[in-house]
């Protein structure tokens, strides 16, 4: 269970809690109660709703806690990741290398994904396979251009299966 210190504002687990108090002259405790927390001025920090939306590029990132309008304190989630620039790299520079990583990541998934397809069909283009060679090898060909359609590599629309 994370932990806000009321007079600090910092936020902490219970084991650093401990820890800090040990450090601090503070209080030792058995059981965190809501007695307790009251008497050692903290607050429990609740999970928040991730944040929502976004790209492909985007995901939910923690930061920090916010206190609600019930009172309570939750932990603060916003769509990441974000850039800034550095001496290093500006942030576009950043955001743009980071958007390349992903392309590349989410191309070697898909890649991956249409030789385990390829591989499960190879039994189709034996001589004497008893299947209709032409609708398999359609098919085949549908998965070798995966890479060129449009949305690639994270908009894909896969052949069906003959």
């Amino acid at each position: 269970m994370e932990l806000r210190i009321r007079s600090t504002g910092a936020v902490m687990f219970e084991s650093e809690l401990r820890a800090y108090l040990l450090a601090n002259g503070g209080p030792s405790y058995d059981t965190l109660t809501p007695e307790v927390m009251e008497a050692i001025g903290v607050d429990p920090v609740f999970e928040g709703a991730q944040a929502t939306g976004g790209t492909v590029y985007q995901y939910s990132m923690r930061q920090g806690v916010e206190q609600q309008a019930d009172g309570k304190w939750y932990t603060k989630y916003i769509l990441g990741p974000i850039f800034t620039d550095t001496p290093e790299a500006t942030a576009a520079q950043q955001e743009a290398a980071y958007k390349a990583a992903k392309d590349a990541e989410q191309a070697k998934l898909v890649r991956a994904d249409r030789a385990a397809r390829l591989a499960e069909s190879d039994w189709t283009q034996l001589a004497d396979a008893p299947v209709d060679d032409l609708v398999w090898a359609v098919y085949r060909q549908a998965l070798r251009d995966i890479p060129t359609q449009a949305g690639f590599p994270w908009n894909i629309t896969w052949p069906a299966k003959p």
